[in-house]
């Protein structure tokens, strides 16, 4: 059962069915996702815990704009260094308080503070920073 390709690099189900057949084993794409269902939350939680101590001390904190049922919507994210995705939160606003609730969620998550922290030029980090984390190196740049 080789569904972890799933969760470990960005394949498609279907991608995941060709390199099984490549390799003998015959599955459609419809036994993947299933695979992916009942087996996924324990693989992704399996690669979080293996690459946690791998984890850089440098974060980059940044928000998209997205549209859910046609109502605009914030993505934050945070990334360190090396790409390796920290935390997602969805909210509706885009404020000092979201900051605050994604800082206090990824240092729950993370068990430890960053060195440097890197965002663009929005203010709601600076404030929630100030409160959450203010030994915190805190860089902002146009392009974070």
């Amino acid at each position: 059962m080789r569904s972890w390709l799933y969760f470990r690099f960005p394949l498609s189900l279907r991608m995941v069915e060709d390199l099984l057949a490549a390799r003998g084993i015959t599955v459609s794409h419809q036994t993947v996702k299933l695979w992916a269902e009942k087996f996924g939350r324990h693989f992704a939680n399996d690669i979080r815990k293996r690459s946690a101590g791998k984890l850089s001390d440098k974060w980059h904190l940044d928000e998209a704009v997205i549209t859910i049922r046609g109502k605009k919507h914030w993505l934050w994210r945070a990334v360190d260094q090396d790409g390796f995705v920290l935390d997602v939160l969805v909210q509706s606003r885009r404020n000092a308080k979201v900051a605050r609730r994604l800082m206090r969620k990824l240092l729950k998550g993370q068990c430890r503070s960053p060195r440097v922290m890197v965002t663009d030029k929005l203010r709601s980090y600076s404030a929630a920073k100030r409160d959450i984390m203010p030994g915190v190196e805190h860089r902002s740049h146009t392009r974070a």
